[in-house]
């Protein structure tokens, strides 16, 4: 079973026809009806019902489906693999870093990054909530540093490190402020300042609105500026607001309803077609042996 046929299978099915398969691949549409037919043959199981105007997956091909795009992916990252050995040391390296994340645990691996490759030009690129993903899609960034999705685009590979505190916060002058545990009906009752990512694909960063009136930035200093001048009260990850809560600036709220901090989880993300040299690689490594309890701070 060639990589070619299974991508033909892959193919057809997700556009719905051999001949958009076959525009995709750049091949004629007979070679694309061949390698689906030889597969078939192969397997021994008929994948697409033929007898309408366009293919339609049969119950084996649905079944099959998913095992074709896990071998794809496999051969994607062999691939990748095999490049990245075979890559010298990068001239550059870029890795995105959701603001609001706890910096403190990378100086470490950067100190080390910078000692073991001096001349590679490395660019720390502050990235929205949810938009690290992106950026690594489009070839902006090669390494990325995020909270966690509940689900990644096919393609990308992460690991979690660690976890990010979450709490709530206001200004030392808002009306939340004096009150002791609050209820759901007392949040509903001021405006929400909402951390949320410019791409139309991402959703909250955090949790859903608790308020009727909510208003929405891309940036965690955004959100802590509105919160300065007492225009609402927020969730934010702990290291976005710390010395703020020090100052006496900001008051951490305390909700009746939970008892416990909330988590987010922070995850090292790249891609299995993103090709990286040494200096990826050493980075890559050493982010994700950074210690896990370091990123709550």
């Amino acid at each position: 079973m060639s990589p070619e046929s299974l991508q033909a299978f892959v193919l057809a099915a997700e556009l719905g026809s051999f001949s958009a398969a076959a525009r995709r691949m750049g091949k004629a549409q007979s070679a694309v009806s061949a390698a689906i037919a030889n597969l078939e043959i192969d397997c021994g199981l008929q994948l697409f019902d033929r007898s309408g105007r366009s293919p339609v997956l049969t119950k084996a091909g649905r079944e099959m489906l998913p095992h074709a795009r896990g071998i794809l992916l496999g051969h994607r990252e062999f691939e990748a693999k095999a490049a990245s050995m075979a890559e010298g040391v990068e001239d550059s390296l870029c890795l995105a870093v959701e603001q609001g994340l706890n910096l403190a645990p990378l100086w470490a691996a950067l100190r080390g990054f910078a000692e073991a490759f001096p001349h590679v030009a490395l660019e720390i690129l502050p990235a929205g909530p949810n938009e690290t993903a992106k950026l690594l899609k489009e070839g902006r960034a090669d390494l990325g540093l995020m909270t966690e999705q509940e689900s990644y685009p096919g393609g990308f590979q992460f690991r979690g490190v660690g976890h990010t505190v979450v709490v709530p916060v206001c200004g030392r002058a808002h009306p939340l402020a004096g009150q002791g545990a609050l209820a759901h009906r007392d949040l509903r009752a001021h405006r929400q300042l909402v951390l949320q990512s410019r791409s139309q694909e991402a959703e909250w960063l955090i949790g859903e609105a608790h308020s009727a009136s909510v208003w929405c930035a891309g940036n965690p200093d955004v959100i802590v500026a509105l919160l300065l001048q007492g225009l609402g009260w927020a969730e934010l990850p702990l290291p976005a607001v710390k010395a703020h809560l020090e100052s006496g600036a900001l008051v951490r709220l305390h909700y009746g309803f939970q008892q416990s901090d909330a988590l987010a989880g922070v995850d090292v993300v790249w891609t299995s077609q993103r090709v990286l040299g040494q200096a990826g690689q050493w980075l890559q490594q050493h982010l994700l042996k950074l210690p896990q309890e370091a990123w709550r701070c």
